[in-house]
């Protein structure tokens, strides 16, 4: 899954700051005055403006002429702290318009490296504005310890954060307009955007000290890789994660990781073909060849003649190593493949006994080998031209129903699982319950 774009145009505070408003907020302190004037004009404000802030403290900062030059109309400046689990909040009141509203994190984030907020938040109630929203990333379950904040801006429903946490781990925020601790927050990791180099991109950690768990995961996996070149490869709905190694061997891996960030499991490159469109960092081609030749060996070994000419692994399932397999005669199979070197080839048409479905198209040669088993069963009127898995019994043995050909009443066919053994034939006109087309009595 590709990281969801922004592509919004965001409002940084510093933008929308007069010159008169950044002197006035540039003053390191304030008076009781100024507290007094915000608790009596500021709460007014922050209700118009629907903000999720139950006012503390406030004061004023400062006045802007209204700009007709530019049509900014006069603005009144605020700061209010909030009750304890809300972040602080910029409030602007804008003559004839609706009052604006920005974070504390927005408000203290300086509008270029080396230069100062042009309006920073300086109420003790809003000395640490992480620490409400680092608390929402706990009761959403994204772990991090916060070691840095930024505002990035606003769009009209959205307010964009940077965060980085101990690891070194960054996240882009995003939240609601006005910005709510107790609504969702999206935390997408900053690996997503390190290529993008626009205001999206995270700055408060360097990408290759983020990459650099890759050297932990790879540990976790036990490849025996040594690192070559690596990457970020996408960010799940899930919160798990994918990176990239290549290898000096020539060998590559996808390793995944869960919304804990530990390893879960690796993927060679030679089985990720289904995986972001298959390795990038090594020759995925050289690893696909030699995964074929692999499993046309691991086949034999199975008691099966089938080359394979490609194939697609199926989600992992314990320890087995499980394909959907083309051979090079055409055939189409699943090939179980267990860690104690032991092998089976189930043919597609009947593979759902073994509780894998495969991809093929069906046709003919999908149903052939249920035709073959018929004609083992002395049933050899009939060629399979439909099927479909219907259950199993308290044995533990399948069911597949089949039509035939000829359009007259097919059979249930009962298989052993273990491995895939027909075990008897039994006629739709004296089963019952046959649903396919043409068996129905």
């Amino acid at each position: 899954m590709r990281p969801i774009g922004l592509g919004l145009v965001v409002a940084l505070v510093a933008a929308l700051l007069s010159p008169t408003a950044v002197m006035a907020a540039a003053k390191p302190t304030f008076t009781e005055a100024q507290r007094k004037q915000g608790m009596t004009e500021a709460p007014p404000l922050v209700q118009q403006a629907n903000l999720p802030c139950q006012v503390s403290d406030a004061r004023f900062i400062g006045k802007s002429p209204e700009d007709k030059k530019n049509n900014i109309p006069a603005q009144t400046y605020y700061e209010v702290a909030c009750q304890a689990g809300q972040t602080g909040f910029l409030v602007v009141a804008n003559a004839g318009k609706p009052p604006a509203s920005y974070t504390c994190v927005e408000a203290n984030t300086p509008p270029a490296p080396g230069k100062p907020a042009a309006a920073p938040c300086l109420l003790p109630g809003n000395d640490k504005p992480e620490v409400p929203i680092a608390a929402a990333l706990t009761k959403a379950n994204v772990p991090c310890t916060p070691t840095g904040i930024r505002g990035i801006g606003q769009s009209k429903e959205n307010t964009y954060m940077e965060i980085a946490c101990e690891g070194p781990v960054g996240y882009l925020l995003i939240g609601s307009a006005p910005f709510d601790t107790s609504k969702k927050i999206e935390a997408q990791n900053c690996l997503n955007f390190d290529d993008r180099n626009d205001s999206n991109t995270c700055r408060l950690s360097d990408k290759a000290a983020r990459l650099a768990i890759l050297d932990k995961y790879n540990a976790d996996a036990k490849t025996g890789c040594v690192i070559k070149d690596r990457k970020f490869a996408a960010a799940m709905v899930d919160g798990s994660s994918y990176y990239e190694v290549a290898c000096q061997d020539g060998k590559g891996y996808f390793y995944k990781t869960n919304a804990a960030r530990a390893f879960t499991e690796a993927t060679e490159c030679g089985k990720a073909q289904g995986l972001f469109g298959g390795c990038t960092l090594t020759d995925a081609r050289q690893a696909i060849n030699e995964q074929a030749g692999l499993y046309t060996s691991l086949a034999k070994k199975a008691g099966s003649n089938c080359e394979v000419a490609s194939y697609q692994p199926f989600p992992p399932r314990g320890t087995d190593d499980v394909i959907e397999m083309t051979c090079k005669d055409g055939s189409r199979n699943v090939g179980i493949f267990k860690a104690d070197g032991k092998g089976e080839i189930v043919d597609c048409g009947k593979a759902e006994v073994t509780g894998y479905r495969c991809g093929a198209a069906r046709g003919p040669t999908y149903y052939a080998a249920l035709t073959a088993d018929l004609q083992k069963m002395d049933r050899k009127e009939c060629t399979v031209s439909n099927s479909r898995m219907v259950g199993k019994n308290d044995k533990g043995n399948a069911y597949i129903e089949v039509a035939c050909s000829d359009g007259l009443p097919g059979y249930f066919i009962e298989y052993k699982s273990d491995p895939v053994t027909p075990v008897q034939a039994i006629a739709c006109r004296l089963a019952g319950g046959c649903t396919l087309p043409g068996n129905k009595s």
